[in-house]
């Protein structure tokens, strides 16, 4: 952990001013860290706390992080909840009322409790990265609904309410990264049913895969191929070769990857969804909204 601390603080310890100029570097106005370090992101939470005199507390994705959501940047901007408007780089500073039942301690530093972390996200973050985070949080820190409802009903219609209220339902904590949230999100606005996730598939009792999402009924799944493919060879290789067994058995696999656009996504799951016996598919269901138009 980088140390990181309050100047006029240094300064009453004992470090002098000129140590302080020369040995270190400004993370926010009066919060220093040593001038070579690289500060991780719950240094810089550290940091946005020391920042509000202590007063503020950790919200939104630092505070999912915290409780320990994965695919947090450690340069994601910082947000705190405090009663006074500061505005500084890299801090998102957000004058919202927070109850004392609505805040927790986590390593030493006051953060949202997880219903209000996905209060905050949900509302904050635009449509798909929200449902992403959520997923994330709810991987390490079931997100209880009745708890965030309770919540949304005491604040009332406060900014993006709405949104919160839609992607409730449809957190899932089998998506195992943000590009599995943002499929699943892209199937459900297409008009198709909410896939099952981490659908496991057996060959002769024995399990054989864990397929990231699809239709257990129709044997059809969907896969997001990222970019471990690419770095890690050995499940790339184990990927491939499971195909066979997979088709064997039945399944139709359909396998995504950063360069295919939504819309043809979208077509081959719906082609495949039809062919292999499902519902018919609503035409007139509420627009995609998780790619451009």
């Amino acid at each position: 952990m980088t140390e990181v601390l309050l100047g006029r603080e240094g300064l009453a310890g004992g470090l002098s001013r000129h140590d302080l100029q020369r040995w270190y570097r400004q993370m926010y106005r009066g919060v220093y860290v040593p001038k070579y370090a690289t500060p991780s992101m719950r240094d810089r939470a550290l940091g946005a706390w020391l920042y509000t005199d202590r007063a503020g507390v950790i919200g939104g994705v630092a505070a999912s992080a915290l409780h320990g959501a994965q695919w947090v940047d450690d340069d994601v901007a910082i947000e705190v909840l405090v009663g006074e408007r500061r505005r500084q780089p890299g801090l998102i500073v957000r004058m919202d009322r927070v109850g004392d039942d609505e805040v927790t301690t986590v390593g030493g530093l006051p953060v949202t409790s997880v219903a209000r972390t996905a209060f905050d996200i949900g509302r904050y973050q635009k449509r798909t990265t929200a449902l992403a985070r959520l997923d994330a949080l709810m991987r390490v820190a079931p997100i209880c609904s009745e708890s965030v409802e309770l919540i949304m009903k005491h604040y009332g219609p406060v900014r993006g309410v709405r949104q919160l209220r839609e992607l409730l339902p449809l957190i899932d904590a089998g998506a195992a990264s943000p590009k599995e949230s943002w499929l699943r999100l892209l199937l459900i606005d297409g008009g198709l049913p909410r896939p099952e996730t981490q659908i496991p598939v057996f060959d002769d009792g024995v399990p054989i895969a864990y397929l990231d999402m699809g239709y257990r009924d129709l044997k059809l799944a969907f896969e997001y191929d990222g970019d471990q493919h690419r770095s890690d060879r050995r499940q790339y290789v184990r990927d491939i070769r499971r195909l066979p067994m997979l088709e064997r058995l039945g399944w139709e696999v359909i396998r995504v990857i950063a360069e295919d656009r939504p819309a043809e996504v979208l077509s081959r799951a719906k082609e495949a969804y039809l062919r292999r016996g499902g519902a018919e598919i609503d035409e007139m269901t509420r627009s995609t909204r998780t790619f451009a138009a």
